[in-house]
């Protein structure tokens, strides 16, 4: 091997080491004193020095690996969400206190995320949760405990109003209990942990090609929007950022319309024009004034419809969002044409994409609070077969590692595929 080779690969390994090895140190270079609100363009994220990123990093080096040890180290630089999606309270507890007061130390903000709602996920490939609405209040009382007087992002129950108990199939909610349930326990989460003084709480209100605008708003104050700083979008998926943020000032200006805006219009989420339907669209020869949700250039539709009737209500009426950007550098996956039958599952371990926009609360955008990693980089989402009646994942020819696993492969993807191009957090 000729000596500048040697060098290269010998100055891309020490970079992996180092990068590991300083990830405290950085965080604790001096800042500002703490601002009193929880979140403002000024908040630094907490970087986990032990993260999954971090010992992928160490393993690739140690395999020889060079390339992908310091994508890893990058990738470990930069500040991810920590789940929260079990345990006994006295375990919650002290797991939400052990990080906040790790991220106090260097005067840094966590992001954590809540998921453990009865029946979340249907059942499905992330199925779990507590086990009664009782037990729930009881772990959420717990974490909220633990976060205490620390400063603090909290996410809201991912996909827990997207995917409520009646949306789950035939039959699986049918007097409606079960939906109710769900709706107070998402709101009792969102009083409990509001009721925490430096505490900014954000209700995942699923992405921009899932439910409509007027739906989603009218579930996000049925929940409790109210008491809370903001929704959050595209967890765990791959949708553009500027198409969730346009589909969050929707949801936003919807959420207006139907509480502050005409008197006739009072509790009417549904007048509001979506992603898929607008009155202000032309009714061409297509059955209704339709918008087609796959081409955001007839969104302008949308838009013309809030510009007509809703206006421009100031930004501090409106409610804000964050956009889980861990994973949509290149925007959502789509197949070959004919490639399925089915569904193909596009959310579902999408292959070949990239880590997007790097987590900040200095967006730029005025309704956006936060572009943050919820989803961790690298994980998976599970066992996706896309409908075709195997086991075999079609797109990577295996079995797909259990929701929640690390999977290299698709870390070192996601770094590799990074838009902007994935650099170290300085």
């Amino acid at each position: 091997m000729k000596p500048r080779s040697l060098r290269r690969r010998a100055a891309a390994a020490l970079a992996a080491l180092a990068a590991c090895a300083a990830l405290t140190a950085t965080q604790g270079q001096a800042q500002a004193a703490p601002a009193a609100d929880p979140l403002t363009p000024a908040t630094k994220f907490y970087v986990e020095p032990r993260s999954k990123a971090a010992a992928q990093a160490l393993t690739d080096l140690g395999n020889g690996d060079f390339t992908n040890a310091v994508n890893m180290a990058r990738l470990a630089s930069w500040p991810q969400a920590e789940w929260f999606t079990e345990g006994t309270p006295d375990e919650v507890r002290a797991k939400a206190r052990s990080l906040v007061r790790a991220a106090g130390v260097v005067n840094r903000t966590p992001v954590l995320v809540a998921y453990n709602v009865p029946g979340r996920d249907c059942t499905q490939y992330s199925g779990g949760g507590a086990a009664t609405s009782a037990a729930y209040r009881q772990w959420i009382d717990a974490f909220a405990t633990g976060i205490g007087d620390g400063k603090a992002v909290v996410v809201v129950e991912p996909d827990g109003l997207a995917l409520l108990p009646s949306d789950c199939g035939p039959g699986a909610d049918p007097t409606g209990e079960l939906t109710a349930a769900r709706v107070a326990d998402v709101a009792y989460a969102v009083r409990t942990i509001k009721a925490r003084a430096r505490t900014a709480v954000y209700l995942d209100a699923g992405n921009v090609l899932w439910r409509p605008v007027g739906e989603m708003a009218r579930r996000l104050l049925d929940s409790g929007i109210q008491s809370s700083d903001g929704f959050a979008l595209n967890v765990s998926n791959t949708h553009p950022t500027d198409h969730n943020a346009r589909y969050g000032t929707w949801v936003a200006k919807c959420m207006w319309f139907a509480t502050e805006g005409p008197e006739h219009a009072r509790g009417r989420t549904d007048w509001c024009a979506t992603q898929y339907y607008s009155p202000a669209a032309p009714n061409d020869g297509v059955p209704g004034n339709a918008v087609d949700s796959a081409d955001p250039a007839t969104w302008r539709w949308t838009d013309a419809w809030f510009d007509r009737t809703v206006g421009t209500p100031p930004d501090d009426a409106l409610h804000h969002f964050a956009i889980d950007t861990s994973r949509n550098g290149l925007g959502a996956w789509t197949p070959e044409p004919g490639k399925y039958t089915g569904d193909p599952e596009i959310w579902c371990n999408a292959p070949g994409r990239g880590l997007g926009p790097r987590p900040t609360a200095d967006t730029g955008v005025p309704l956006v609070d936060a572009y943050l990693w919820i989803k961790i980089p690298g994980e998976s989402d599970g066992s996706c077969t896309r409908n075709t009646g195997g086991t075999i994942d079609p797109e990577y020819g295996i079995v797909d590692p259990p929701a929640g696993t690390w999977w290299p492969a698709q870390a070192h993807t996601l770094a590799r595929n990074a838009a902007p191009r994935l650099t170290f957090n300085r």
